[in-house]
């Protein structure tokens, strides 16, 4: 997800959202599982974690026919977004305390298998993960702290962590909102420290940190032959190294109610960061020697979900849900290159140089993305009520999903 927190001026509102004989393993992977097939979104932000799809062929131009809805399903509420691997579609949702995750068919909607387990229900109730799905399990965590490897084709757990209880890690007001990481041999979880887990058994290898938990999920990349992972806590952005857990550098970055709640972006030696309430943004350059400030203003204030990179250009909501912008910067300098006001702040993804964004209103909408101009190619209204969550495009077809639990399947297969 990943919408995580909303609160502004004041308002009670509500959010959401071992040493060197481990660098064989995770040095074989910084995006976790083995390459996916064509046409797969198996986990947050994507196969290479930067929200960045390489799907071609599908139909961007809705001027004459607006895209039409295959399906419609309700999952229960939450924030969960889709993945989409080995023909089946996951997602999360809880409804009445309990909390579900579900296994469907993506061209139908059909359930082929459901878990359920009771999740007590807060201010803005469900799940905020987005399942993490490698080969035959899936990753889930709730926003409570339960954390589960299930079979990816029944359902069936392999095992199950508590993670406050394993860990000491306190969940943060609107709950645990990581989406888990998947690197070479280990499971990784931003939940307040950083911890590595054996994925086959959830046995500890590592914790590092003893930060409260944010609202963002680890990202890992590689820099200098080593393999980092960066995190964004409470406290602020933070990388480590991925061998042992041991801290190569972290800024403290304050924001109201604690509410960091994006994943890193990291581009060669340097790491973007963002978070709402009047914050800001920072480009950081990571070295030996920890993180060092390279720029830093107010011109993208990513409240609940990720911009995205393309072409030395980030594109994001810049403010609170349901109002900040749809705007475009430039990487390496910070600078405004425009803002769009039609479309509010929810969440977007990158497909074929274009963004398919979810805005907070209901409309699903394509963008070209260019730095020059904002150019809406379609726009087509599907849902009502809170609309937050990161919208996936696979397959051809675009899902998308509210608060409430309403999960809508839209056909933009070229004909």
């Amino acid at each position: 997800m990943r919408p995580h927190a909303y609160r502004r001026c004041g308002r009670r509102c509500s959010a959401l959202l071992a040493g060197a004989g481990l660098a064989a393993l995770v040095l074989a992977s910084a995006a976790g599982a083995a390459a996916p097939e064509a046409n797969e979104w198996p986990v947050w932000r994507g196969p290479d974690g930067t929200g960045i799809s390489a799907e071609t062929g599908w139909r961007a131009d809705w001027s004459a026919e607006p895209p039409k809805t295959l399906w419609k399903v309700k999952v229960g509420q939450g924030f969960s977004a889709v993945s989409v691997a080995g023909g089946r579609l996951y997602t999360m949702g809880n409804t009445e305390g309990t909390d579900t995750v579900w296994c469907l068919n993506p061209d139908s909607g059909e359930v082929i298998w459901k878990h359920s387990y009771p999740c007590k229900p807060h201010d803005h109730p469900g799940p905020r993960c987005t399942p993490t799905v490698d080969g035959d399990v899936v990753y889930t965590l709730s926003n409570r702290g339960d954390l589960f490897c299930l079979e990816a084709a029944t359902g069936k757990v392999k095992w199950e962590v508590k993670v406050p209880q394993a860990f000491g890690a306190e969940p943060p007001q609107w709950g645990f909102a990581c989406s888990p990481l998947v690197l070479g041999k280990m499971l990784v979880l931003d939940v307040g420290p950083t911890v590595a887990l054996d994925k086959a058994t959830g046995k500890e290898i590592w914790k590092s940190g003893s930060d409260k938990a944010g609202y963002g999920s680890p990202y890992a990349f590689q820099m200098g032959g080593e393999t980092l992972i960066a995190t964004f806590p409470e406290f602020g952005p933070r990388v480590v190294k991925a061998a042992d857990g041991k801290e190569l550098g972290r800024v403290r970055w304050k924001t109201a109610w604690g509410v960091n709640a994006v994943t890193p972006i990291v581009e060669g030696n340097t790491m973007f960061i963002s978070s709402g309430y009047n914050v800001g943004a920072a480009l950081f350059e990571v070295s030996a020697n920890g993180l060092k400030a390279l720029w830093k203003n107010k011109n993208m204030r990513n409240h609940a979900n990720n911009c995205v990179l393309w072409k030395g250009y980030l594109y994001g909501f810049d403010g609170q849900v349901n109002e900040g912008r749809l705007t475009c910067i430039e990487y390496k300098t910070g600078e405004k290159k425009w803002s769009e006001g039609s479309l509010k702040a929810g969440g977007l993804m990158m497909v074929d140089g274009k963004l398919v964004l979810m805005a907070s209103s209901g409309e699903c909408a394509v963008v070209e993305a260019s730095p020059d101009a904002c150019k809406i190619l379609g726009r087509t209204k599907i849902l009502e009520g809170t609309c937050w969550t990161q919208p996936v495009l696979v397959g051809g077809r675009i899902y998308c999903r509210n608060h409430p639990g309403d999960l809508v399947c839209l056909d933009v297969r070229a004909k």
